[in-house]
């Protein structure tokens, strides 16, 4: 049997053979998995792979080239570890690690990758950049001159933090580090400034009542929570940082303000031990591998204030770093000290006898100092380190020593009164005008007279009175118009204190 075509039907067939000879062969290049233990997969077959490229397995598991050796190559699982097993394929995706970015992160909790663990929906983001970018170099940055306000007195009037500054928090556990950073968002409210909040090896409980706890104060609206929890793979810890300071670079780079927050490099530096050691690199320190040092500069180097030529955006970093025992000379906190532009040191002494937040002054620095600050703070809060580390000697050998003039004993409690004011419970942020009026006071003697004990409810009546007076309206309204200590608003605050402090004098 014969089977004859006729003329237009053999025209179609050489015509849809010919549109298929010219499509492209498509190909990938797969390596086979020799071993899997302990979350590393040794991987057969990937000649042409890329450090931290993403890989997949067929059943799209996703893995990070680390250890690129003659033979094999070191694959550290991103996801469950029991679903990969010997002879896997994994294939190159030829793109390293990257996440999604952009406004819809905002109010989002999500992990290292960038998926959603908040049960919210998927990412609406189609921009993504990669985990692993390079700092800006000199010529693109300059010097940090804008004020980053946290609302912590303490902070803002002794060790300022300006936009693109990279400031240290460091302290024993259960001293307070996460409620400074936790005020300091709040107090981002209205600033335009995007935050970013990287919990590296906490507890899932912890981040739920963080999230919600910023949920009620309405800052979730300009917050992303990046979460690598204690029970994720070491390698999920290890990419959290860099995946939320990709994410504030988004910002950054289009001349905006953002805040990322490392919660902390402690438990960050732990997590890349564990992963060295399994990938049998050479251990150094206390186990540590030699690139540790590499791990958090190449992180915190990214923080910036950008050139006006660049948009002059910002990347203010605030890591933080979990001490033993008070040990700032250990290992991990000396390589992240020396690598920041200071450090806010939490003192447990402090912490257990009250005064909180528990900064020690004498040994928190910020190195950007004064420029950091509005010219009013800067003239208010100038004498206040003295006249603390004077107090603080004083008080040493007030203790040896019941018999003092009347002079050291006027100055030790003028150095309790500031303290006093210096006290801050958490989740109350104040303003710079609030600040400015409260340290006027302190070191202008309006608060002679005010006994220890009423200190902090002196506080809160010149905070209403700011709000709601109109002594407080006018000097609060002269403030924002020009914040620097003139005349004109040493007469107004001179006039709000004369009507606020004397109800809390002590009588005689």
């Amino acid at each position: 049997m014969s089977l004859t075509l006729k003329p237009d039907e053999l025209a179609a067939l050489l015509r849809r053979q010919i549109a298929s000879a010219d499509r492209p062969v498509e190909t990938a290049e797969v390596g086979a998995v020799l071993s899997v233990g302990d979350g590393i997969a040794r991987v057969d077959g990937l000649s042409g792979v890329m450090y931290c490229e993403r890989l997949e397995a067929s059943d799209g598991t996703a893995g990070l080239a680390l250890n690129l050796e003659e033979e094999t190559v070191g694959v550290a699982i991103l996801d469950e570890t029991v679903r990969v097993r010997e002879g896997d394929l994994f294939r190159r995706t030829g793109k390293i690690v990257s996440v999604p970015v952009g406004p819809a992160l905002r109010g989002r909790v999500v992990d290292a990758l960038g998926r959603p663990v908040d049960g919210a929906g998927p990412i609406a983001s189609d921009q993504t950049l990669p985990v692993e970018a390079g700092a800006p170099s000199i010529i693109e940055r300059q010097n940090v001159h804008e004020p980053l306000q946290t609302g912590i007195t303490a902070i803002d009037a002794l060790t300022p933090i300006g936009r693109g500054q990279r400031e240290l928090i460091i302290g024993d556990r259960k001293t307070g580090k996460t409620t400074l950073v936790v005020d300091t968002i709040l107090n981002q409210l209205e600033t335009g400034v995007h935050c970013f909040y990287v919990a590296i090896g906490q507890k899932l409980s912890t981040v739920a009542g963080l999230h919600r706890l910023l949920s009620e104060r309405g800052a979730m609206a300009y917050t992303t929570i990046v979460t690598a929890s204690a029970s994720v793979p070491a390698p999920l810890q290890y990419l959290a940082p860099y995946a939320g300071c990709a994410m504030a670079e988004y910002w950054r780079d289009r001349g905006e303000h953002a805040l990322v927050i490392y919660d902390d490099l402690t438990k960050h530096a732990q997590a890349y031990r564990q992963l060295s050691l399994l990938l049998r690199r050479p251990p150094g320190r206390e186990a540590f591998p030699g690139d540790i040092f590499y791990l958090h500069s190449r992180l915190l180097e990214r923080a910036a204030k950008l050139s006006s030529g660049r948009g002059g955006g910002s990347l203010t970093a605030l890591p933080i770093v979990e001490t033993q025992a008070n040990d700032i000379s250990a290992y991990i906190p000396t390589n992240v000290i020396s690598i920041t532009d200071g450090q806010i040191f939490l003192d447990p002494a402090l912490f257990h006898s009250g005064q909180r937040p528990a900064i020690n002054p004498g040994i928190s620095v910020s190195r950007v100092g004064g420029d950091a600050q509005v010219k009013a703070m800067k003239r208010t809060a100038g004498p206040l380190r003295v006249q603390l580390a004077q107090y603080r000697e004083l008080a040493a050998f007030a203790r040896f020593s019941t018999d003092l003039d009347a002079a050291s004993t006027r100055q030790l409690a003028a150095g309790r009164r500031l303290m006093e004011l210096l006290r801050q419970g958490p989740g109350q942020p104040l303003t710079v005008a609030q600040q400015v009026a409260m340290l006027f006071a302190g070191t202008k003697h309006h608060l002679d007279k005010v006994p220890d004990s009423r200190i902090g409810a002196f506080v809160l009546a010149l905070g209403e009175a700011i709000k709601n007076g109109d002594a407080g309206r006018a000097y609060a309204s002269a403030f924002r118009a020009q914040p620097a200590m003139t005349p004109e608003i040493e007469a107004l605050l001179e006039k709000l204190l004369g009507e606020v402090a004397p109800p809390f004098q002590a009588a005689g």
